[in-house]
């Protein structure tokens, strides 16, 4: 047996978690744990695992695992090629090198003490589920597409009060805009179509009040605006379809609730001290995260046979 086929099949081995014999039944060997060796650095199995984890290989046939595999090795021996230059150029004593090395050390351990919080979090539970189903029709039995027209104009004193007064008098959207311009009030307007789930859920209720040709005025602190549905179609989700996807939902807002109370008390028992120009005011408390908008429709997983060049060259960047 030729070096080749050997590690072909170590790494079909290690990836289907199957030991293959070689040879007759008395001369099994064991799959080795390296790969390949670049001079004198080895690359792992183990790594070439934790790129594959990355990407969706559920619908992938063995050969094609075993494929991007190989596909994985020949980029982290690109990748070893490439740090072993780094370092014999001393670029790894580079002052801009080693901020972005400590910057990605932090980014890791923190992202991972964020994880930590989350896999304790406890997963919604049945009733849950269906009740949020059933306490939001407009996402799903009642769920609804939208055509809208759009005026976005800052939050200045008078504006809210015009827009609301042009929508109370049924003037069009190329009327608003005369008026604003008069005015001298700045906007922007334009159409839009958009599902349900791209709205966001604290706007929503006001967007699915409002019937065809009717219009209405949102109001946040920097901008007011005014949208008018000229048109919309049913587009309901079954229940046993989103049901899923809310259980995702509702654990990711469960986890994100978790990890912001962590670090809101371990913000009030760390004294925290602000220097230099950032010391001239108190600092804002930080803004609470938008909700995020579950998506109604499922979303498809990516092809392997299209994205795993994608995922595969992404998955190695984090690696080192």
């Amino acid at each position: 047996m030729n070096t080749t086929r050997f590690t072909a099949t170590v790494l079909a081995a290690a990836i289907a978690l199957t030991l293959v014999a070689c040879g007759d039944k008395k001369d099994t060997k064991v799959a080795t744990q390296v790969a390949a060796k670049v001079g004198s650095e080895e690359i792992s199995v183990h790594q070439i695992n934790q790129v594959l984890s990355r990407t969706n290989t559920s619908g992938a046939s063995a050969e094609q695992v075993q494929a991007m595999s190989r596909e994985v090795l020949e980029k982290l021996i690109d990748q070893q090629l490439a740090v072993d230059q780094a370092t014999e150029n001393k670029l790894n004593r580079s002052p801009d090198v080693v901020s972005q090395i400590e910057a990605a050390r932090r980014d890791i351990l923190a992202r991972a003490y964020i994880q930590q919080i989350s896999a304790g979090v406890a997963k919604p539970s049945p009733e849950d589920i269906k009740k949020y189903y059933a306490s939001n029709p407009q996402l799903f039995s009642e769920r609804r597409i939208f055509n809208v027209q759009e005026i976005v104009a800052p939050n200045a004193p008078g504006v809210a009060a015009t827009l609301k007064e042009l929508v109370a008098a049924g003037k069009s959207a190329e009327e608003m805009a005369a008026a604003l311009k008069a005015k001298n009030i700045q906007f922007n307007g334009g159409g839009a179509t958009r599902a349900a789930e791209q709205i966001p859920l604290d706007v929503l209720p006001k967007i699915h009040a409002l019937k065809d040709g009717q219009a209405t005025v949102i109001e946040s602190p920097q901008a007011v605006t005014m949208v008018r549905v000229v048109s919309s179609q049913q587009s309901a989700v079954p229940e046993a379809a989103a049901l899923p996807r809310i259980e995702q939902f509702l654990t990711n807002q469960r986890a994100g609730e978790a990890v912001a109370a962590n670090l809101k008390q371990l913000r009030s028992n760390t004294k925290i001290s602000y220097m230099g120009e950032f010391d001239k005011a108190a600092a804002p408390a930080p803004a609470a995260a938008a909700d995020p908008v579950l998506p109604a429709e499922p979303v498809l997983a990516p092809s392997v046979d299209d994205k795993a060049k994608a995922v595969i060259d992404k998955g190695i960047s984090g690696l080192k």
